[in-house]
């Protein structure tokens, strides 16, 4: 009997390791599958385990208002630490860049158990773009023994530095596992979080929290908001924005963007309602990682806010392009996107870049078999 340790810090990391660790469970006559979840992120994360029917077998419950990545840091140390210790596992599984998975990396090579890395070699080249979670992979894949590339760039990358090659296996990545599973389930626009939305011709989800955007960059985000949402009248365009639960985002938020009539301010949805909110939206804003990737399954064109990604693939697929923080740049590629037909028409195409919704199964089998 195989024992993995899945360790789930975050809501995206929840999103992304969800459907590895349902596809090790429908394995229980070989795999004991055991999650830990930190609790990086509380609320959202525990929106994503109820979502897909995940029910952790440890909570650590760590997270702090205002704690600093030190503190968080040494935490996740600490109570990781015993836990793999009593768990024996013989994997442990963390998927992406956070801190979470930095400590789940580094305590498993600590105690030497096989450290299995998902969604392994992204880079971006600065190690401050994205903060911290560019030196946070890196580190990850510096003491993985698996690597689980979601595309053959992230698999280059590992090559570059010298992983092994045999180690690494390009499986596409599980959130459009997780995205296609979602949103085959029929959904009530007329219930829950979205139901009050007023109407309009089109409507351009927004999504910016990164830590990096803290600051001066996301009151230029917001600025950009304001501008983009004035240009337009209320009912030919909606601003969708869910808004993180960091204090430090809602702040800046809600002193710019609060009251004005065609953008709502909504609290962090469910995995669900965001799948749809997605599906509908005619454009997306975002600073987000994982929003990249799932987009361009519903053809729906993506402007990311920052001035680097460590996901080239939908840039050079024409799906996603980048804008950065800068106000007029924002405002200007947006207001084309949504006023050209031609424009947008060119950047929605359904051909997504980062997988085929398989991901998790050739992962479990993997562990399991050692071939895809």
């Amino acid at each position: 009997m195989l024992t993995v340790l899945s360790i789930i810090g975050t809501r995206p990391e929840a999103i992304k390791m969800a459907p590895v660790i349902r596809a090790l469970e429908a394995r229980s006559d070989r795999v004991r599958s055991v999650v830990c979840i930190t609790g990086q992120h509380r609320e959202m994360l525990d929106q994503v385990l109820s979502a897909f029917a995940i029910t952790p077998d440890i909570d650590l419950d760590l997270m702090a208002p205002d704690q600093s990545l030190a503190a968080l840091t040494a935490a996740l140390f600490g109570a990781l630490d015993p836990i793999v210790a009593d768990v024996r596992p013989d994997w442990v599984l963390a998927q992406g860049d956070t801190t979470t998975v930095l400590a789940a990396s580094l305590v498993a090579f600590y105690r030497r158990v096989p450290f299995g890395h998902v969604e392994a070699g992204l880079r971006t080249g600065d190690r401050l773009q994205p903060f911290p979670e560019e030196v946070n992979r890196r580190i990850a894949d510096m003491v993985a023994d698996l690597y689980f590339a979601p595309t053959a760039r992230c698999r280059q990358a590992l090559l570059a530095e010298g992983t092994p090659e045999a180690c690494i296996h390009v499986t596409g990545n599980t959130v459009i596992d997780a995205l296609l599973a979602v949103v085959a389930q029929p959904y009530d626009w007329s219930e829950g979080p979205l139901a009050g939305l007023p109407p309009a011709e089109k409507w351009v989800l927004v999504t910016a929290h990164r830590r990096e955007s803290l600051g001066a960059p996301l009151r230029e985000i917001c600025l950009a908001l304001r501008e983009l949402a004035g240009g337009f009248a209320d009912g030919e365009l909606r601003l969708v924005y869910p808004v993180h639960l960091n204090p430090n985002v809602r702040r800046t938020v809600q002193e710019l963007l609060q009251g004005l009539p065609n953008v709502s301010l909504v609290e962090p949805l469910g995995y669900r309602d965001m799948a749809h909110l997605m599906r509908r939206a005619t454009l997306i804003l975002t600073d987000s990682g994982g929003i990249q990737e799932e987009a361009p399954t519903f053809g729906v064109p993506v402007l990311v806010m920052r001035d680097t990604t460590e996901r080239p693939e939908g840039i050079e697929a024409g799906v996603v392009r980048l804008v950065g923080t800068d106000r007029k740049r924002i405002v200007s590629e947006a207001a084309r996107l949504l006023r050209d037909p031609a424009a947008h028409a060119a950047m929605a195409t359904r051909v997504n870049p980062y997988g085929d919704g398989r991901a998790a199964s050739r992962i479990a089998n993997i562990l399991l078999e050692g071939t895809a």
